[in-house]
């Protein structure tokens, strides 16, 4: 069997089972690298005075990690700047948020280059290489210029922009073109796919292809979506597990008599987090005889706590919370708990499954997999209901949720109302639909499905020809070596001196859809 490589900027597979925070990407991949041999690169966390390119590596359950550091510059304008100050608001649909800085798509395409400078050397003949989400979107064509041949795929865990938008951002075109290096582009859904698709045919100017490819810039790719899914019996077991067990006891005793609504988002303005308070608050006021029947908690884990807009966001969702409970609490009830901590994966299934009802209303999604985490949470007999945004992703597979629209303060409050008050019988016939779809969508089709369509998408690329004066340019930006054996991956050496000071930075959570 060919080796995996996965790829991406966040690297963080579980310590122990059920011990990770919730998120999408990380729980995906750990299940997929379980099932092929091969590793998964990415930054380390850690920033260091000059890259040097030193890898490091380490065995994690049962996954091999190979990370390396980045500069302090590198993370400031890579990460902080191009991927998450300007792609990230970007492709969520909010560009009065994005920054467009020529200092950060500098950073980003350097960044790239070392990341494939770094990488090169570890890649065998035969090797399948997966490149995950907006950090990376350049690194196909970087390692195609190393000399790289093997079948190369990237996935967007994010949704991508209609062209609209994506034709505000400085050199949009040079970046879809970066895409055409990759053998196959996968996304989470019809929605954007077609968006893409709408780009290089009407700004690009490209055409379709044979056997449906795309051509553009003077070569092809083959663009599918790819809908991410759970390892749903893993998860089950998480829910039956004695840390969920315990977690289910405690929110059960919390809510005795009352009915659990329960939200679960990294805090960030793509989760409408906001608008769903506003919705809340619009329920209280509309039914004052089912007040003091129900508790909202809403888990909203810090991320990018560094970056102002993330800072005024949380100080927002404070005061609302607050100014909510002022108005409508008694001496012996709150309507709203909020808390900004991160909870395990057990933990959290203990908590799905106590709750009647869990809000998922981000305005832009590119799939959430905390709506399929609560389904498979619930109880088969007397399971709760997920009241579901239209414009998350999982929204196009679990159309017997309730879905409203998160704009909408009324939706929210009548999408609430309707979940509380929907019987058994109903309850037990959509979670049954609900149940069989994730089952039939779940991680290992998602991974199985990529991998093959990656082997089959796979065509002889000519190398890249550059000149000694830009391979000489590029050494300086420290791309790594452009030829020469390829070591294999080094071991890491217990208490083994680094060469700079490293600061270690908040665990990226860029791309953990929940």
């Amino acid at each position: 069997m060919s080796r995996l490589i996965v790829v991406s900027n966040r690297v963080s597979a579980p310590e122990q089972p059920g011990a990770a925070p919730a998120g999408g990407l990380a729980v995906a991949l750990s299940a997929a690298l379980r099932e092929y041999s091969g590793f998964w690169f990415g930054w380390s966390g850690e920033t260091v005075e000059t890259f040097t390119g030193e890898v490091h590596t380490r065995r994690v359950d049962e996954v091999t990690v190979v990370t390396v550091d980045l500069e302090d510059a590198d993370y400031q304008e890579y990460y902080n700047g191009y991927a998450n100050g300007t792609l990230w608001p970007l492709f969520h649909y909010r560009i009065d948020l994005t920054a467009y800085d020529r200092s950060f798509g500098e950073g980003y395409e350097r960044v790239n280059r070392r990341f494939a400078g770094v990488l090169a050397p570890l890649i065998q003949p035969g090797d399948l290489i997966w490149v995950h989400d907006y950090h990376m979107i350049p690194l196909g064509r970087e390692l195609r210029r190393l000399g790289v041949t093997n079948p190369i795929g990237f996935f967007l865990h994010i949704p991508w922009p209609a062209s609209q938008l994506l034709t505000t951002l400085p050199r949009n075109r040079q970046l879809v073109e970066a895409l055409f290096s990759y053998d196959l582009v996968g996304f989470q859904t019809d929605e954007w796919l077609w968006a893409f698709e709408s780009y290089v045919l009407g700004e690009a100017g490209g055409a379709w292809g044979r056997d449906g490819r795309l051509e553009a810039f003077g070569t092809t790719l083959r663009a599918q979506v790819f809908p991410i899914g759970l390892d749903v019996e893993e998860f089950r077991a998480l829910a039956a597990s004695p840390v969920a067990n315990r977690a289910y006891d405690r929110m059960a005793a919390h809510s005795v008599f009352r009915s659990l609504i329960v939200g679960v988002d990294r805090l960030d303005y793509s989760k409408g987090l906001e608008e769903r308070l506003a919705g809340f608050e619009r329920f209280l006021a509309d039914n004052p005889e089912l007040r003091r029947e129900v508790l909202y908690l809403q888990v909203a884990p810090t991320s990018r706590g560094e970056v102002g807009v993330y800072q005024d966001l949380r100080a927002r969702i404070d005061a609302l919370c607050g100014r909510i409970n002022g108005v409508y609490a008694d001496m012996d009830w709150t309507p709203i708990s909020h808390v900004h901590r991160t909870y395990r994966r057990d933990e959290l299934a203990g908590v799905y499954r106590a709750a009647r009802v869990c809000l998922v209303t981000p305005l832009r999604d590119g799939m959430n997999l905390v709506a399929k985490e609560y389904v498979a949470a619930q109880k088969p007999d007397d399971p709760g209901v997920l009241v579901l945004s239209r414009f998350a992703g999982a929204a196009r597979q679990m159309g017997e949720a309730v879905i409203v629209n998160p704009f909408s303060r009324e939706e929210i409050s009548e999408g609430l109302k309707r979940a509380l008050s929907m019987g058994r019988e109903e309850r037990v016939k959509r979670w049954e639909i609900l149940m069989d779809g994730i089952r039939k969508s779940g991680v290992k089709a998602w991974r199985d499905s990529f991998v093959e369509a990656l082997k089959a998408s796979h065509e002889p690329r000519l190398p890249f020809i550059e000149s000694p004066a830009i391979l000489r340019v590029r050494g300086t930006l420290g791309a790594g070596p452009v030829a020469g054996p390829k070591p294999p991956v080094p071991s890491a050496a217990p208490g083994a001196l680094k060469r700079n000071a490293k600061r270690r930075r908040p665990p990226p959570s860029d791309a953990v859809v929940i």
